[in-house]
C-alpha cells in the first residue's frame, strides 16, 4: 500500500474526505508534495505558521534545546529555562495583570484550564459563551462551543453553560452574580470572521466587572499579530481577566496557554494542591520554538505590514461570485453562494497550486489566513488563482 492508503487505514480520520495530499517539505509560504508539486499556503496551519514554514531561527532553537534536554519532569516541579524565559517574554507583551502563564499542550487544553480557574476563583458554576464560537473539542471546550451540530452526539456535556449570540444584548443581560465567566473569541473565527460591534466589548467588560464575573478572551486564532496588532483585544481598548493562547504560540510546535494574574493562578496551588496539572504542558522544545518565533515576529516587525497586506487582498478580491469579504488583518472570509460552491472552488484552487480552506460555522466562506510573511507578489498570485477558479 502507498502512504495515502496507509494514512486512511491506520491514522484515525476526522472526516470521510480528507484533503489527503502527501506533503514532504514546507518552506516559507509554500508546501511541496510527494510528486514535487508546489502549493502556495493560504492557511498557515490554521493560523499556526504566522512567520512562515521552516524559519531558520526557530529550527536552530529547537536543535539547541534538543541537545540540552527534552522532557525531564511533569509541569511545574522543576525550573526549566525555556518555560521561564518564554513566560517572561509573554508577560512583557501582555497588558494589565496578564502576567502569569500556564502552558498546556493545545488551545483546547488552555480552554479547559481557564474554565476550571474561573470556577475555582468565583465559586460559581454558570458559564456564558457564544453561538458559533469555537474553543476546542475536548469535553469542556465542546460544552462551550457554539453549535449544536458538533455538540449533540456527545451529550450529556458540562452543565451550567448558556449560549447567546455574539454582539447581542441578550448575552450582556445574562451576566449576573451566578456567572463564573464569559468566554468569547475576541474576533469570531469559525463563524467567518465576525467582529464585535462598537462598544459591545466595553459593555461586556463593565458587566463582568460589576458582577464579579471573569472575562475570558480566546485569542488562540487571533493572537500573535494576525489581526494587525499583537493581540486582537488591543483593537478594542479592554483587557480580559484570562486570555487563551495557542496555534502560533508554539512556532509550529504543539502548544497552548492560558494567562491570568499571579493571584488568580495561585489558586491552583492549594485547596486542592495540584489543582491543575499536566505532564507535557510547557515542553521545553515547544517553549524554545515558540519564544524564537515570537522574537522573529517582533524583531522583524511583521505586524507593521499586516494592515497593508489586508488592504491588498480586499482590493483584489472582486468578482461577481463573491458576495462579501470580511477581514481583520490577515484573517479573511470570502463569502460565496453555498458550501458546494466553496468545495468546488477549493478543489480547483488546489489543482492550480493554491491551498486554502473553509470555516466550521460558515461553510459558504473560503478562509484565507496566510503567514504574516506573505509577500505582495504572493498575495497577487493567490487572488489571481482564486478569481480564475471562481
Amino acid at each position: 500500500m502507498n502512504n495515502r492508503q496507509l494514512f486512511q487505514q491506520y491514522v484515525a480520520q476526522t472526516s470521510p474526505a480528507p484533503v489527503g495530499i502527501e506533503i514532504i517539505s514546507a518552506s516559507g509560504n509554500y508546501l511541496y508534495d510527494v510528486n514535487g508539486k508546489k502549493y502556495l499556503d493560504l492557511i498557515g496551519g490554521i493560523s499556526v505558521c504566522n512567520i512562515g514554514h521552516g524559519n531558520p531561527e526557530v529550527k536552530d532553537a529547537i536543535k539547541k534545546q534538543v541537545d540540552d534536554y527534552l522532557h525531564i519532569m511533569v509541569y511545574g516541579e522543576l525550573v526549566q529555562s525555556p518555560q521561564v524565559k518564554y513566560a517572561e517574554l509573554l508577560a512583557k507583551h501582555l497588558p494589565g495583570n496578564l502576567s502569569c502563564t500556564y502552558f498546556t499542550n493545545s488551545g483546547a487544553e488552555a480552554t479547559e484550564g481557564a474554565l476550571k480557574l474561573a470556577r475555582r476563583a468565583t465559586g460559581r458554576t454558570d458559564i456564558i459563551s457564544c453561538n458559533k464560537s469555537y474553543h476546542g473539542n475536548t469535553l469542556g471546550a465542546l460544552s462551550v462551543m457554539g453549535d449544536e451540530y458538533w455538540r449533540n452526539a456527545f451529550r450529556p456535556l458540562m452543565p451550567g453553560v448558556w449560549h447567546y449570540d455574539y454582539n447581542s444584548n441578550a448575552l450582556l443581560n445574562a451576566v449576573n452574580e451566578q456567572t463564573a465567566c464569559v468566554i468569547i473569541e475576541t474576533i469570531q473565527g469559525e463563524a467567518g470572521v465576525v467582529e464585535p460591534h462598537d462598544s459591545w466589548l466595553q459593555q461586556l467588560r463593565k458587566k463582568c466587572t460589576d458582577t464579579g464575573t471573569l472575562l475570558v478572551f480566546d485569542e488562540i486564532q487571533s493572537g500573535f499579530g494576525r489581526t494587525g496588532k499583537l493581540w486582537g483585544f488591543e483593537h478594542y481598548g479592554i483587557i480580559p481577566d484570562i486570555v487563551l493562547l495557542g496555534k502560533a504560540l508554539g512556532g509550529g510546535m504543539p502548544m497552548g496557554a492560558f494567562v491570568a494574574s499571579y493571584d488568580l493562578m495561585q489558586l491552583f496551588t492549594h485547596s486542592p494542591v495540584l489543582g491543575h496539572i499536566t505532564t507535557f504542558g510547557g515542553h521545553p522544545v515547544c517553549c524554545a520554538a515558540g519564544m524564537a518565533a515570537l522574537n522573529v515576529l517582533l524583531d522583524n516587525k511583521l505586524i507593521n505590514d499586516v494592515a497593508e497586506k489586508e488592504k491588498q487582498f480586499l482590493t483584489l478580491l472582486k468578482h461577481p461570485a463573491i458576495k462579501a469579504v470580511r477581514s481583520k488583518g490577515l484573517l479573511i472570509a470570502i463569502e460565496l453562494d453555498s458550501p458546494a460552491q466553496v468545495s468546488i472552488t477549493l478543489q480547483r484552487c488546489l489543482d492550480k497550486g493554491l491551498f486554502s480552506d473553509w470555516f466550521l460555522f460558515a461553510p459558504n466562506c473560503i478562509r484565507f489566513a496566510p503567514s504574516l510573511t506573505i509577500s505582495p507578489k504572493e498575495i497577487k498570485t493567490a487572488c489571481d488563482i482564486l478569481l480564475s477558479c471562481l
